[in-house]
């Protein structure tokens, strides 16, 4: 039996043991294990760790983003630390990790070319810097994405379904020598899924992209995954042209029109952005005002539900309506909008004819940022915006 077979065998093992506890601890309405957060302390401006045996080089210089740091060590090793959540140390391939690491860091042997990639909304970044190689198992299937390149290579079976992120396919995943495991923050509502996957030997990292308040440093998460797989080049380019695509409204005066942002989830809510999101930050830099100022929750969630009751107290005279049509894509007219409540026909943007919709693709495409702030601009200065690509008017 070969050391690949016999690694298998014993993760397979783990797994059938593993289950039968967590099946054994649900039964005990305790849940079967914890967050397996790594404790790390975030690093953020301070100065780069100390590793011993790698002698620091330098720390990539971010533009925009803000929840992660990259530190370069000689010899191509770099330590990437995800702020106050996880740290990693990529190891070149052929080259072996130093020892006596600290507890907290976790390592990352290179070539990284069998994720298991649950945290959707970066897929857009590994194609934009031709990096789809690198992804060999994805938490959704085919039908579900919302654009052609991860679609095709599930259909040709580069890409394999490996099951949604609070159900994966262990098996698959070991089948298929799966090395990491991308997450969103959603694993947080699932920390025993984590935790499994971790037990088995497989390193999670958690995308946190999403905590970026302005929207080009949620771009920028392009470099990081660029260090990943050795494309640093191609995501630097990419991210270049995101910055240089709205060098335009650099100098652009703020309309001050406001704008409600949402979607009407199933149990009648409204599910808007908190203040300090990425999407509101879209609209001020595309020339207008979120309507909902300085809306916080304790817990860091970036959507916030409310009454509608609540919701139309604020949004009652907003110059605009957006629907979150990449949450909920029911709404595909004026009378799908109303049909939520009636009571919107009241609202000034229905009655001034102000009311869009965003289509599907905005949640997966992290690489479209800058096109979707040129849309918003059109729709917040000109008077019969045309040839928006995001956006399109409820009728």
């Amino acid at each position: 039996m070969t050391n690949r077979e016999t690694r298998k065998t014993a993760w397979r093992r783990a797994l059938v043991v593993m289950t039968a506890l967590c099946m054994l601890m649900m039964g005990l309405a305790t849940g079967c294990g914890g967050s397996s957060g790594s404790g790390a302390e975030g690093e953020g401006d301070a100065a780069a760790p100390e590793i011993a045996g790698l002698t620091y080089e330098s720390t990539m210089e971010l533009q925009r983003a803000t929840e992660y740091s990259v530190y370069r060590y000689e010899g191509g090793f770099d330590l990437v630390d995800i702020h106050d959540h996880q740290r990693f140390l990529l190891v070149p391939e052929g080259e072996t990790a130093p020892e006596g690491l600290d507890a907290d860091i976790i390592v990352l042997q290179k070539p990284i070319d069998r994720i298991y990639l649950a945290a959707t909304a970066t897929m857009a970044m590994f194609c934009s810097m031709d990096a789809l190689d690198h992804i060999r198992m994805s938490s959704i299937k085919a039908d579900a994405w919302t654009f052609d390149e991860p679609k095709k290579a599930m259909e040709e079976g580069k890409i394999i379904y490996a099951g949604k992120y609070s159900a994966p396919d262990y098996e698959t995943m070991l089948d298929e020598e799966c090395d990491l495991a991308i997450e969103s923050t959603m694993i947080d509502h699932t920390p025993e899924v984590q935790e499994m996957i971790e037990d088995l030997g497989i390193p999670v990292m958690v995308d946190r992209s999403s905590y970026e308040s302005d929207p080009l440093g949620r771009a920028e998460w392009i470099r990081l995954y660029g260090v990943l797989t050795d494309h640093e080049e191609q995501a630097d380019e990419f991210f270049n042209a995101q910055m240089e695509a709205i060098r335009s409204l650099d100098d652009f005066k703020n309309t001050e029109k406001t704008v409600a942002f949402f979607y009407i989830s199933s149990d009648g809510k409204a599910v808007v952005r908190r203040s300090s999101d990425y999407i509101p930050k879209m609209i001020e830099i595309a020339g207008a005002r979120y309507v909902f100022k300085d809306l916080d929750d304790e817990s860091g969630r970036t959507s916030i539900d409310m009454s509608m009751e609540t919701f139309y107290d604020t949004a009652m005279e907003a110059d605009y309506i957006i629907y979150n049509g990449s949450i909920d894509g029911s709404v595909k007219n004026m009378d799908d909008l109303l049909g939520k409540d009636p009571i919107m026909e009241k609202m000034a943007a229905v009655q001034n004819d102000n009311c869009w919709v965003t289509s599907s693709a905005m949640y997966q495409r992290t690489d479209i940022v800058a096109d979707m702030i040129l849309d918003f601009n059109k729709l917040f200065s000109e008077d019969d915006p045309q040839d928006l690509k995001y956006i399109h008017k409820l009728d």
